[in-house]
């Protein structure tokens, strides 16, 4: 039986595959106001034109949705200049005014949650349920850094000298080039601006090509929130010219800070351009996320938490769980519900289809990937046990494979896809150097009803951070980043403020005691 149940209301489909019933054509919109629905850069508080243009299509179908200006180099020193400028004024605003305006941004995406969470869907694939969560999440920053906005405090030290005075100050870093990808179009940029805007920095954001048009919608929101000039910048560009783009926002004298989100591989580019100049620089990258369910674990927990932390946006997240293992006492029974899970829940199709919970993936070659990863594994001795098929353009069918073993591809590099490879393991330090194999470290996850094995698990886990009978762990309120080649830095959290914070040493001298 199919682990997918394929909606029985309409989707378009160019070639359909066997088993898909042809009624499932039907030509999709997107219906959102034209306010929102920007397709310029914006540049120091103007919307500016490029000399060319780039298409946004809808994963699901191909269709084309919009033509958006595609800025190159000289827009990019544009907005690094417009920032720079405004970052003057902007350093200067009291706590508590930034604080405002960041609130008055949130309320403004909470006020046109629908809208935003239909660009998320047309560009990016998701459905719309998780759609409409991204834009709570994305919302949910702002609020947090409008209220950390006035808690950033320094520090009176206690001096060794009776004529002197020890303070610690804390003073933004200036400029931030914020570079985000196309699998959270629109937090993924608020936990960067709101964080960087909170301490008192400017950012110019240059989102994926992909999904360019979440961004823009942000920046309109942004304006008519009253947040100055120069402050948010947008430079949307296409694939071909992003290394272009790149260089200037990674090397320009004016920008001080680069905060990334994406693949090791592109980080390690950028941590080389940012080095001449020594810039600060945040990275979150790929990461491998482990997903171990002991013999004491509550299988019926650990099986939600596996469908959670999979086949959110259809495997498409940086915490997704990568290499499930699985102790021998319960693998045959975790292994049938897990199947029995994604039979009963999972429904392919359109985003925008309200009963959809797997949408595409972002393109065909994401799909590519997948299948290469299911067929390597099943030439070294995996079983499919659902799934395995690609599907028409870049849809997948959600995946389970059992008998899997680290010498496949699919344990080694990350998927980015509903693929679900199931390792047996004997003990627990087995599974521990299985899961801590990988030279990256974000996510980890497992489940157990020993206290002290979850102590012991958690702190030997080699990520940043870990769900303990938790397959869902991203909130405002904790840190986000990783250990080995995963990232720098932290997001999110009273942490966040301070990746786009100097602090400054002033000694009061001469004073009478």
């Amino acid at each position: 039986m199919s682990a997918v149940r394929v909606l029985r209301s309409r989707r378009f489909l160019r070639q359909l595959p066997p088993g898909l019933p042809a009624s499932l054509r039907r030509r999709y919109s997107l219906d959102v106001p034209a306010t929102l629905l920007r397709t310029q850069g914006y540049l120091g508080g103007r919307w500016v034109s490029a000399a060319s243009v780039f298409p946004v299509l809808d994963p699901a179908t191909g269709q084309e949705l919009a033509r958006v200006s595609d800025c190159g180099p000289a827009e990019a020193k544009q907005a690094v200049e417009a920032a720079y400028e405004a970052f003057q004024s902007w350093k200067q605003t009291t706590a508590k005014e930034r604080s405002v305006l960041l609130r008055k941004w949130f309320d403004l995406l909470v006020l046109h949650k629908e809208d935003l969470a239909k660009l998320i869907t047309f560009e990016c694939g998701k459905p719309m349920r998780e759609s409409l969560g991204e834009v709570a999440y994305s919302a949910s920053f702002l609020e947090w850094f409008s209220e950390e906005a006035r808690r950033v405090y320094g520090d009176i030290v206690p001096s060794p000298a009776k004529d002197r005075k020890i303070l610690l100050l804390k003073q933004p870093v200036g400029v931030a080039s914020i570079i985000t990808p196309w699998n959270f179009p629109s937090a993924m940029i608020t936990r960067k601006a709101g964080a960087a805007l909170a301490a008192g920095c400017t950012v110019v954001v240059k989102p994926a090509e992909d999904t360019p048009l979440s961004a823009l919608a942000l920046a309109q929101l942004a304006e008519q929130a009253g947040i100055p000039a120069g402050v948010v910048n947008v430079v949307p560009c296409s694939r071909e010219k992003t290394p272009a783009v790149g260089q200037v926002l990674c090397t320009d004298p004016l920008v001080a800070k680069i905060s990334f989100t994406g693949s090791t591989a592109t980080g390690k580019v950028l941590l080389k351009m940012a080095a001449d100049t020594v810039k600060r620089v945040s990275m979150e990258l790929g990461g491998h996320a482990p997903f171990i369910v002991f013999d004491s674990a509550d299988v019926d927990s650990a099986v939600g938490g596996a469908m959670a932390s999979k086949f959110r946006n259809s495997g498409q997240t940086c915490v997704c769980s990568n290499r499930f293992l699985v102790q021998s006492g319960i693998y045959e029974r975790f292994v049938d519900k897990l199947g029995r899970a994604m039979d009963a829940e999972l429904r392919l199709g359109h985003g925008s289809e309200p009963n959809t919970t797997q949408g595409p993936l972002i393109n065909t070659r994401a799909a590519e990937k997948v299948l290469h990863q299911i067929s390597d594994a099943v030439s070294r001795g995996a079983k499919v046990l659902k799934g395995g098929n690609r599907l028409d353009g870049s849809f997948m069918e959600p995946t389970l494979l059992a008998d899997v073993t680290t010498d496949m591809l699919c344990t080694k590099e990350e998927t980015f896809g509903p693929l679900v490879p199931v390792i047996r393991f004997e003990t627990e330090e087995e599974a521990l150097a299985v899961a801590n194999a990988a030279d990256v470290g974000l996510a980890g996850y497992f489940y157990s009803q020993d206290v002290g094995q979850m102590w012991r698990v958690a702190e030997a886990l080699e990520v940043g951070m870990v769900g303990v009978n938790e397959g869902l762990l991203s909130t405002p309120e904790a840190t986000f980043g990783g250990v080995k080649q995963s990232g720098l830095g932290r997001e999110g959290s009273r942490y966040g403020v301070d990746e786009y914070l100097e602090v400054k040493y002033m000694c009061f001298g001469g004073l009478r005691p």
